[in-house]
């Protein structure tokens, strides 16, 4: 099992001696706590969920595998081809999208 910094420097507080250095120790451990309680999804992170979203739902009303461009042209709002492949990158690690290859042509469909 891999050891979070916490764990870290709660064994580190508990072997130092150096009073001061100790204190230091748990400034940093309470600093490394505080930034790893902030679970609320970002503002970009909402987006790209409602994106990834229409775009299942493109594929759901098509019903056939479809390149990234024509997804594109299928998306109520233009995205560009880096966003689209990067969301069904998402979606195929998800397992809810899955990618095969015709001719070297990339096509996308539902899982």
């Amino acid at each position: 099992m891999a050891i979070t910094y916490v764990d870290a420097l709660n064994v580190a507080i508990g072997a130092v001696e150096d009073v001061e250095v100790a204190e230091k120790l748990t400034a940093l451990r309470a600093q490394i706590a505080k930034k790893k309680g902030s679970s609320k999804p970002t503002k970009t992170q909402v987006e790209n969920e409602a994106i990834m979203a229409e775009i299942l739902e493109v594929l759901t009303n098509v019903g056939e595998k479809m390149r990234i461009g024509e997804i594109r042209t299928e998306l109520e709002k233009e995205y560009t081809p880096q966003k689209v492949s990067g969301l069904l990158k998402i979606l195929i690690e998800r397992g809810k999208v899955v990618k095969t290859y015709e001719k070297k042509v990339a096509y996308f469909a539902l899982a």
